[in-house]
């Protein structure tokens, strides 16, 4: 309907039902009268007409979208009655000298339910006839506090959701058999499952934003349980700076179940040693190398060149930093390769850092098992030409971003990882610049993540496969994960190798059955096929040896252990030695020298 049909029909509505109260009220106080007879009434019914279309017209009652009407539009009808009847009162007062009080009083309560009937039946009109209730779905909310009644508030309000809350899930017992907008608390999380087929649920919100990773699981898991499917609402820090609101419901992600507590971050420290500073980062395409530089970027230093030998990749962060930040500093791409010894010599003297952060490198463990020379080349002589590149033109701090991997590593890729720790640990001896590294394990959603892998295989129908019933990992979120680098920077004193606490290892297959369950399947019809392990891989990973371990961290979630460290000129001659190597005594002679099981006097291999 067009806005001047909607008028009009409003404004006759209204009309008929002014001079219908006013009809009505005069003949209750006195049946016999003859109301057309009577110019009291004429005066007033005038007037009253009137006063109710200006007032109508004051308060906006011709332009409210009445099928979402509520509290505020019942009160503006209140206002424009009661404004309509004083002056219809002060009228006839001054042209009668008289005021029927009790007609007038009937009027007003008679004009209010009608002018109000006839708005709010149209919501009630809508909501039970036009809304069709089969797109409805009924819907269990976890979470009876603030968050889960401003989202049942959201559901009952705003008809363009196709969600009807119909119960509310609390583990506080005080709540239980409370009723909340009508809507019952049926029980606790455990009652979940029950719940969902007692009410006929379709859908689950979990709307509780404080929830911890530990809670989050323990209630996704009685939501798994079900055939409903699982939503929730946005984390509490963004519903405060009100970057997202709470009715922008999400799927749950792997993400939120495996990810761990925000931790929070010196931020005075990170500035002291970024903010105004020339920042390197290499392998700056990358999952990690990418969101190092991204976190940086928060912290306004001078300048951020971005190292990669991919150009796509740079391409992208390039483009995504200069969209975001545009001239608030420095942006340089570089395309170079750092095994280009040369050409690493080069950026440095020319970019003269404040600080690098060592991301690239070559990560995946069966294709390192397939090209152990690779790995090598890029990353113990690439490491080894960019933390010397750094000491010769005065660097002040170099992060090597290694691997859980590299602890006791059984494969080529760990064990280019220790070599490369093991050279900055040599040249942090003697050095002005601080060197250190920083070891965490596998991160969620980077492009070698299994993750990935196992969403593809979902969408192919299946099956998922996983090496081993028994494999664990530790995970860590990427954004988490850089965060604790830049932190671990801003604690190097020189040689340290931070290692970052992962939580508690999970076992692969968990991993796939959340991610299956999360699709909207079951385990059953997408199928987990176990492949055995692949070259290379360990069962279990560990983030320090023993002899390394200690038990205090020094910042939240970040532990400090000294690694062994091998003579310089000795690690020299070795790596320098490692290209002329066949492939099988290069395989030994590099996990034999990271397990520390090498015999440099006869340069060989020690037997288990």
């Amino acid at each position: 309907m067009t806005y001047g049909k909607r008028l009009t029909t409003l404004a006759v509505l209204d009309s008929i039902i002014v001079l219908t109260a006013v009809y009505i009220s005069y003949f209750t106080l006195n049946p016999e009268l003859q109301i057309f007879k009577i110019p009291m009434l004429l005066v007033t019914a005038i007037t009253l007409l009137i006063s109710h279309h200006l007032f109508a017209s004051i308060y906006k009652l011709y332009n409210k979208a009445w099928q979402y009407a509520s509290v505020g539009e019942l009160i503006a009808i209140v206002k424009a009655v009661t404004f309509t009847i004083a002056v219809t009162a002060i009228m006839q007062e001054a042209v009668f000298h008289n005021m029927y009080v009790r007609a007038l009083m009937i009027t007003w309560m008679l004009h209010v339910l009608f002018i109000g009937g006839s708005r709010f039946s149209w919501r009630m009109f809508r909501d039970n006839y036009i809304v069709k209730q089969e797109s409805i779905k009924r819907t269990l909310i976890i979470g009876a506090g603030s968050g889960g009644t401003m989202v049942a508030r959201q559901m009952l309000n705003n008809h363009e959701f196709d969600l009807k809350p119909v119960a509310f899930i609390d583990d506080d017992p005080r709540k239980y058999r409370l009723d909340i907008m009508g809507i019952p608390v049926v029980g606790n999380s455990s009652h979940i499952p029950q719940t969902v087929e007692k009410y006929q649920i379709e859908n689950i919100v979990i709307a509780i934003p404080s929830l911890t990773k530990k809670e989050l699981n323990r209630i996704f898991e009685e939501c798994a349980k079900t055939k409903a499917k699982t939503q929730i609402i946005p984390k509490l820090e963004d519903l405060m700076t009100g970057r997202i609101s709470v009715n922008q419901f999400r799927e749950v992600q792997v993400e939120d179940l495996l990810g761990r507590e925000p931790v929070e971050l010196d931020i005075n420290s990170i500035s002291d040693y970024v903010s105004g500073k020339a920042v390197l980062v290499t392998g700056a395409g990358g999952s990690i190398g990418s969101e190092i530089c991204r976190q940086i970027s928060n912290f306004n230093p001078s300048k951020i060149v971005l190292v990669g030998h991919g150009e796509n990749s740079i391409y992208q962060i390039d483009m995504e930093l200069r969209r975001k930040y545009k001239t608030q500093f420095e942006i340089v791409p570089v395309i170079a390769d750092i095994q280009d010894r040369a050409r690493i010599f080069e950026l440095m003297e020319e970019h003269n850092p404040h600080v690098v952060y060592h991301a690239a490198a070559h990560k995946h463990v069966p294709l390192m098992e397939y090209n152990p020379k690779e790995a090598v080349k890029n990353n113990v002589f690439g490491t080894k030409n960019v933390a010397e590149a750094a000491e010769t033109f005065g660097v002040n701090t170099f992060v090597l971003i290694s691997s859980d991997k590299a602890v006791n590593p059984t494969n080529i890729m760990g064990s280019t990882k220790r070599f490369a720790e093991m050279v900055i640990q040599s040249l942090a001896q003697t050095s002005n610049t601080k060197f250190v590294a920083v070891r965490f394990g596998n991160v969620l959603g980077s492009r070698g993540s299994v993750i990935p892998l196992f969403k593809k295989q979902i969408q192919s129908g299946g099956p998922v496969t996983v090496t081993h019933p028994d494999m664990t990992r530790y995970f860590m979120t990427i954004p988490e994960a850089s965060r604790l680098v830049i932190q671990s920077g801003a604690l190097a004193r020189g040689g340290e190798v931070f290692v970052l606490d992962m939580g508690e290892p999970v076992k692969i297959v968990d991993l796939a059955k959340n991610l299956i369950k999360l699709s909207g399947f079951t385990v059953e019809e997408i199928g987990i096929h176990f492949a055995g392990i692949r070259p290379g891989e360990k069962m279990f990973e560990e983030l320090l040896n023993e002899n390394e371990v200690h038990p205090e961290s020094i910042f939240p979630k970040i532990h400090i252990g000294k690694a062994n460290v091998m003579d310089a000129e000795l690690l020299s001659e070795l790596i320098n030695s490692l290209l002329d190597m066949s492939a099988q005594e290069l395989h030994d002679t590099l996990i034999a020298v990271a397990n520390n099981k090498f015999d440099h006097s006869k340069k060989m291999a020690v037997a288990n």
